[in-house]
């Protein structure tokens, strides 16, 4: 890791960034021709895919869908995954009792029976989930999928110690005394020791939880509650060759390089109401440039962005040109302050860094108010129920402080004891411009109130290990971190409780970086979860966010929007809402195979 020199190329990265914004205005405003109009058969032009179908009837059987990133996921282990991508890709080789449906916008975030043949059946006022299995689902090897083998991929999440990273929801649900010790430590003969759940029979299983959650089918749609077979767990190593339970199967893949899925013939669509299966073969080339990788999407040598993270400035220009991009929402991109870092275990040291920032300049940093979206002035998205979107706005960030408060923020300094400013460390990661864009954005605010902000970039598929390790960032000095996330699932707890509840502070994979200890914030949550009316949970998803911002522990940069690319050969596309606004990957399709 180094620090970036912020000179030249941060004044081209904002101009860069601007000129994509006035695209974008005279795109969205209808210039381009007939392209521009989209439709769920016809052209898929600019916003064609936005909440809706483009080119349904086009897909056809056969042929390789190329993807390509600009980093490799955290992980292919169904379990240890956390990326909003490895989770849409997953789904091609995992499959769950339940799933999101397959359908553009807001209806992609329902629940859809999957493994089993319909969603739960509910009982004991809502602390025990009964599911059947479907007749016909199968392993690779052709072997039945069992209840015993969902049981196992979900205890799987237990073993922290082995497999860290990925969510812990159905461990914090079904035993929130951490009584289980995990399959790799159980003494059981047949290590299904989780009482918790019963598996009866082959085709039956139960779910007994100690209380109520409002959100546990949602946990259950997760990519870590996918089956795994015993007999095929090679733990750590699991992540390089996940056994399928999907219509497609691992068939090579060089960590950072290159990745290449084929079909599962053993896998049957009658026992698959999801999946549509139309590539022979799905690829991920892995490129460390991210103009590169923008550069061989705009030449047609691939087809999709992975990452669905957006387009680098110097990409996004040339795609609106060509009114073949989509914008997008679905994430919050923020800075947040690790309180393990002084001074920033400091609240009024925390309101200096929110209150100095030039959030207009963050704003374009990020592409402007359209290619990067609105200024973030608190931390529920628009998609949460219980968001406020702008019209909360305590730090005026959207209003009077919008361009930074110079005098405000000096006296946070002086309330800190800090009224010569500090020294600090941005950490961002590498691989993603607009990242060090905003980072650099960000640095140049600080100086002005005296804070001088140095930038180490890290290599984005290290993450757990980098800044979801405290140790490693308090030993780094990490005293701001970018970063950005969208809902697991589309509530406060699916969207906060990893990043605020102090019972998911972590020594590895962590994600609640600022290491918040509120006891307010975690009573909200307990009731939360108890919650069983809409309007009830409303409320509380509302009062937590207030909470957060009353502590300063985050800046927020946008609610964000994406540009991304999409080739001419794609069929069936739409963004759902069930991954934060990315394309759905798992019925995406080729309109002329042989391409």
């Amino acid at each position: 890791m180094t620090t970036q020199r912020t000179s030249g190329r941060r004044k081209q990265a904002l101009a860069a960034a601007a000129a994509v914004a006035a695209l974008l205005t005279t795109a969205a405003c209808g210039g381009g021709g007939d392209d521009d109009k989209g439709s769920s058969t016809g052209a898929a032009g600019f916003d064609a895919a936005n909440n809706k179908v483009a080119q349904a009837s086009a897909a056809k059987k056969g042929g390789t869908l190329k993807f390509g990133s600009a980093q490799d996921a955290d992980s292919w282990d169904t379990t240890r995954g956390y990326y909003g991508m490895m989770w849409n890709f997953a789904r091609y080789y995992s499959r769950q009792l339940v799933t999101n449906k397959t359908e553009p916008g807001k209806a992609g975030a329902e629940l859809t029976p999957d493994l089993a043949t319909g969603l739960a059946k509910v009982t004991d006022d809502g602390k025990t989930y009964t599911y059947t299995l479907r007749d016909g689902v199968t392993w690779e090897d052709g072997k039945p999928i069992t209840s015993k083998d969902v049981k196992y991929g979900i205890e799987r999440v237990w073993a922290q110690d082995v497999l860290s990273g990925g969510p812990t929801y159905l461990k914090d649900v079904l035993d929130p005394k951490g009584e289980y010790k995990g399959p790799y430590k159980d003494t059981s003969a047949d290590k299904l020791g989780l009482k918790a759940i019963e598996t009866p029979d082959d085709k039956t299983i139960v779910f007994k939880l100690p209380q109520a959650n409002s959100d546990f089918q949602e946990m259950l749609a997760l990519i870590s509650a996918s089956p795994v077979r015993q007999d095929k767990d090679t733990k750590a190593k699991y992540q390089l060759h996940p056994f399928s339970s999907g219509p497609y199967k691992f068939e090579s893949y060089s960590p950072g390089k290159d990745l290449s899925l084929v079909r599962n013939t053993s896998w049957k669509q009658a026992s698959d109401p999801v999946r549509k299966a139309y590539p022979d073969k799905i690829t991920v080339k892995f490129f460390s440039d991210a103009n590169q990788l923008d550069q061989r999407l705009l030449n047609g040598d691939l087809d999709l962005d992975l990452t669905q993270t957006g387009m680098s400035p110097q990409g996004r220009t040339t795609a609106l040109k060509q009114h073949k991009a989509n914008p997008v929402s679905g994430y919050i991109r923020y800075a947040v302050f690790p309180q393990s870092v002084k001074p920033f275990d400091n609240i009024d040291c925390r309101k200096a860094v929110i209150l100095g920032a030039d959030h207009v300049s963050l704003q374009t940093a990020r592409g402007g108010p359209v290619a990067g979206g609105d200024i973030g002035t608190n931390m529920l998205p628009p998609s949460v129920a219980g968001s406020e979107g702008q019209k909360y706005d305590p730090y005026k960030l959207a209003g009077a402080n919008k361009n930074g408060n110079v005098a405000e923020a000096k006296a946070a300094l002086k309330a800190c004891g800090q009224p010569n400013g500090f020294k600090t460390t941005i950490a961002v990661r590498n691989n993603k411009p607009v990242e060090v864009a905003t980072a650099q954005s960000l640095q140049a605010s600080l100086k002005k109130i005296g804070i001088t902000a140095e930038i180490d970039q890290f290599d984005g598929s290290q993450t757990t290990g980098i800044i979801g390790s405290p140790s490693n960032v308090a030993k780094k000095g990490y005293g701001i971190i970018i970063m950005g996330w969208g809902p697991d699932f589309p509530s406060v707890q699916g969207f906060g409780l990893p990043l605020w509840d102090s019972k998911y502070i972590q020594q590895s994979g962590n994600n609640n970086y600022a290491l918040i200890k509120d006891k307010a914030i975690d009573g909200l949550f307990n009731s939360y979860v108890t919650t069983l009316d809409d309007s009830g949970k409303t409320k509380i998803a509302t009062e937590i966010n207030h909470k957060v911002m009353e502590g300063a522990y985050y800046l927020p940069f946008t609610f964000e929007k994406f540009i991304n690319w999409r080739s001419d050969n794609l069929a069936n596309v739409y963004t759902t809402d069930g991954y934060s606004g990315q394309y759905d990957f798992v019925n995406l399709g080729l309109k002329n195979p042989k391409k």
